[in-house]
């Protein structure tokens, strides 16, 4: 059984407060300047994550590469999600919930107790698993973070340009006053996407962005991760082992209780990785 508990924030018609929490993604943490190896936007060490009594996570220490695509892959409820939402400090909205170690942005521990994780959630943006587009106008749903944020700038501009980063310009241009719902299941995912990189993040967390969508819009959505890299940090957590091979730069892989068995360069990982276990995992002789 999944020692993690059911996500919730991708699959519900959001609250006010949930939308404030899902798009504030602009500045908070003060830039320290990258710490660790060259390049590196993110570092864990030894997080552990406990969900009442049931240990999620166990001694989580990585260095996620700036401007790279990494993936998270592993059997379900092994960790991959608890520790995308160590990053942005989303567990801290699951009462049950409990995280130790450290996590640093650019060298400030975002667990500092002077740290606001509604800041951190404005510069670290996050696409959930099932598209969830507002119940507004395609427009409004792109504009919604900026406007609660106080963001200034022309909107048509930031609008129109998060929505050709999100690869979906060409196809809503001439219907933004058209509801987001009324979109497929693929161009909400993007239109998801366009809404949380308008008010500009540094980092991109993807939640298995294309689980619910057909192979067509999935393809979309990958080729989309290998345009966004270009901008932004991209962390993604998938299922699917050839999609993450595809796709991403790094890849840690995660097994059950919660371990970080390796993390390395995909190639690596996928043609010659160091554990057994990993390679069992990615073979197929279990998960």
């Amino acid at each position: 059984m999944s020692n993690e508990p059911t996500e919730t924030a991708g699959t519900d018609d959001p609250t006010d407060d949930d939308l404030s929490i899902q798009t504030d993604v602009s500045e908070s943490v003060t830039d320290h300047g990258p710490t660790g190896a060259t390049g590196t936007v993110v570092r864990s060490d030894a997080i552990n994550v406990w969900y009442n009594d049931d240990q999620a996570l166990k001694d989580i220490t990585m260095e996620i590469p700036e401007n790279r695509v990494t993936a998270m892959i592993g059997p379900s409820g092994c960790g991959k999600s608890t520790f995308l939402r160590c990053i942005n400090r989303m567990n801290d909205r699951i009462d049950a919930a409990r995280v130790e170690g450290d996590l640093y942005l650019r060298g400030k521990n975002v667990y500092d107790s002077d740290v606001d994780p509604v800041a951190l959630r404005r510069r670290v943006g996050m696409v959930f698993q099932k598209p969830n587009p507002f119940p507004k106008s395609i427009y409004d749903n792109v504009a919604y973070g900026l406007e609660i944020q106080d963001v200034e700038g022309d909107y048509d501009e930031i609008v129109e340009r998060s929505l050709k980063r999100a690869a979906l310009w060409d196809e809503v241009k001439d219907q933004l006053d058209s509801s987001g719902l009324d979109l497929s299941g693929g161009q909400q995912q993007r239109l998801c996407i366009a809404r949380a990189i308008a008010p500009d993040p540094e980092i991109l967390l993807m939640d298995e962005p294309a689980s619910a969508l057909d192979p067509v819009a999935t393809s979309q959505i990958e080729d989309l991760i290998d345009e966004l890299a270009e901008e932004y940090t991209v962390v993604i957590v998938t299922h699917n082992m050839q999609q993450a091979a595809r796709i991403s730069d790094k890849t840690a892989v995660f097994l059950t209780g919660g371990e970080l068995v390796e993390f390395g360069d995909t190639q690596k990982i996928f043609e010659n990785p160091e554990s057994q276990r990993v390679e069992d995992y990615i073979t197929g002789k279990f998960g």
